[in-house]
């Protein structure tokens, strides 16, 4: 198979605006199944718009005919309409409100679960060409833009849409001639507010990039404290970290300066041309060309449309923002795993007694990485393992014996070759029937944040928790396990901080003993280890290795010379193979190996 790229392009602005918002329609598949609620958000929206709409004219009435000598007895009547009014306006407003936040929370939720369960399928060439970070980013950055606008900008547009169509034609019916001057005071006043709108959010955007640049120096000052203390270098990166929030702080000043003028000619261009409109509708009323209440009618319709265009222009700039978002998280959604499924995939056979009953073969396999694809990982690779049997894997790095467990879990596919378990080529499986049977300890342990129970029950979340308990006394981990404060509920915290090496190393055993896998890799599971914590483990991984095909990758000779076989690996190909005895003799590069390790 060749080499599929599946790098997402990295924009360092995760909020700068595009200028075209035609990502946003992709966004439809997760707006489509809640055409209900988005029918009875247009209906509350509609209905608020009309009731706005028809409050100058409500007013218009309340003026010329309420306060009239020949009215004055229907005052009351006139007060309670516009209450009436105004309970209409007022109840239309909150459903639109809670419809909208409503949608934009669940769209969200359905965006992100989307996303996180499309990444979390994706083979690990996937992240070897990604930054998690940026993944990350994706997921709560860009998915919060979407919910500013779904939840609010996308039914502020509409109702200020519908309020700018509207108050156009009622200021035409209310007094053409004002209308058209009013158009062009409009357009004299918008104009140098929306570019000086520009440069306000290009600052914003700034600020925030300040902001995230003096969090990503606290994060990772952090999760380095020991390093930065051991080298005592406190107070470097106490001047790091200010120098950073005063760069922040500086950008945010320049935001707070720009957003004053815009306050201030926004205020005194509105009001400039408020009151041009009220001397000439002024001049109207004392000529008689119109009435008090007209008048009144005109200036809140006036009010009413320019507020809708500088909304609209808002709304304009969200969705562009939100456009580039939707891009970015589409992106990730198209990202398909090099790693796939054949249509009909074939049922992977096991043994239900016999747990060694499985042998494992490769059969001149070639493979390269992605990020390196000029350079053959394993070349014309066959090697073909007993069931169980106890193979170990040595050679310097850069060999290929991670590189075969790799193959075998199905993280990569090889480009040419095949890689079969009892018999089946581990392509034309399911990838979970392909991984089901192997169990695997890492030389870097992963301990989730959660209790000991939670993690050795991660292979099998219905295991009971005697079952745990005898998966953990066959890993050796049982005696300190019941030493800690809560015992198997005790809380680990985050990486496991507060386990040993060998602690950590232990549980993991234990976890993949409770899987009950047919095939253990360990991959050198002591290496980091003190002699103590070594011959614990290294009793766990007999006991575990029992009556199980079992592969080993060690760069500590000692802990594999009991092994059925040792392979020994260099640049991709097997160069000797047999017991450590045999192996002194008739391999170089085995006994340079050997020398090293054992010449005291």
């Amino acid at each position: 198979m060749s080499s599929t790229s599946v790098t997402i392009e990295a924009q360092p602005q995760v909020q700068a605006a595009s200028r075209k918002i035609g990502p946003i329609f992709r966004l439809l598949p997760f707006l489509t199944p809640y055409a209900s609620r988005w029918l009875l958000t247009f209906i509350a929206l509609t209905v608020a718009a009309v009731a706005t709409l028809t409050l100058p004219v409500a007013f218009r009435y309340l003026i010329d005919a309420g306060f009239s000598s020949e009215q004055a007895g229907h005052i009351d009547r006139y007060f309670v309409a516009l209450f009436g009014l105004s309970v209409v306006l007022a109840v239309a407003t909150a459903l639109r409100f809670y419809y909208v936040s409503w949608l934009g929370e669940r769209v969200t939720a359905d965006l992100r679960s989307a996303v996180y369960a499309h990444v979390v399928k994706m083979s690990p060439q996937f992240f070897e060409l990604t930054k998690t970070g940026e993944v990350l980013s994706r997921l709560t950055t860009d998915t919060t833009l979407i919910q500013a606008v779904v939840g609010t900008s996308l039914s502020m547009g509409l109702r200020n849409s519908f309020l700018l169509l509207g108050g156009l034609v009622m200021l035409f019916v209310t007094s053409a001639k004002l209308a058209a001057y009013i158009l062009l005071t409009l357009v004299l006043v918008i104009l140098p507010i929306f570019l000086f709108g520009r440069k306000v959010r290009k600052l914003s955007r700034d600020s925030q990039d300040r902001i995230a640049d003096a969090s990503a120096v606290a994060g990772e000052v952090l999760n380095a404290i020991p390093t930065v203390q051991s080298y005592r270098q406190e107070q470097r990166e106490t001047a790091r970290f200010t120098g950073s929030v005063e760069t922040a702080f500086s950008t945010a000043l320049s935001r707070i300066r720009a957003r004053s003028m815009l306050t201030l000619v926004a205020i005194v261009l509105v009001f400039g041309a408020i009151s041009f409109v009220l001397w000439l509708g002024a001049q109207a009323v004392l000529a008689n060309e119109m009435t008090g209440g007209e008048l009144s009618q005109f200036i809140l319709y006036a009010v009413l449309t320019a507020g809708a265009i500088g909304a609209i222009a808002e709304v304009w700039g969200d969705l562009q923002r939100a456009a580039g978002a939707a891009e970015r998280l589409m992106q990730l959604l198209d990202v398909q795993s090099p790693v796939v499924e054949r249509a009909d995939p074939l049922p992977l056979l096991l043994p239900e007694h016999n747990l060694a009953g499985t042998g494992i073969e490769f059969n001149k396999v070639n493979f390269s990485y992605p990020s390196r694809p000029d350079t053959l990982a394993l070349k014309d690779f066959s090697l073909q393992i007993k069931p169980g049997e106890h193979i170990a894997l040595v050679g310097p790095s850069g060999a290929g014996k991670t590189t075969l467990f790799q193959l075998l879990l199905r993280f990569y596919d090889p480009q040419s070759g095949q890689v079969k378990f009892n018999g089946t080529d581990l392509k034309d499986v399911r990838l979970t029937d392909a991984r089901q049977p192997f169990g695997i300890v890492l030389q870097d342990t992963v301990i989730f944040a959660g209790s000991v129970l939670d993690n050795i029950r991660y292979a099998r979340p219905d295991a009971s928790e005697q079952e745990v308990q005898d998966a953990a006394k066959m890993a050796a981990a049982h005696a300190f396990i019941q030493a800690l404060p809560q015992g198997y509920h005790t809380y680990l915290g985050e990486r496991g901080v507060r386990l040993s090496g060998g602690q950590r190393q232990r549980i993991s055993i234990a976890r993949a003993i409770l899987s009950n896998p047919s095939v253990l890799l360990l991959d050198e599971a002591t290496s980091a280890l003190d002699a103590e914590s070594e011959r614990q483990v290294q009793q766990a991984l007999d006991n575990a290795a029992q009556n199980r095909t079992t592969l080993v990758i060690a760069h500590r000779l000692a802990t594999v010379l009991a092994a059925d076989r040792i392979v020994v690996l260099e640049a991709g190909r097997i160069v000797a193979q047999g017991t450590h005895a045999e192996l002194l003799q008739s391999s170089e590069l085995y006994a340079r190996l050997a020398a090293l390790q054992f010449s005291h």
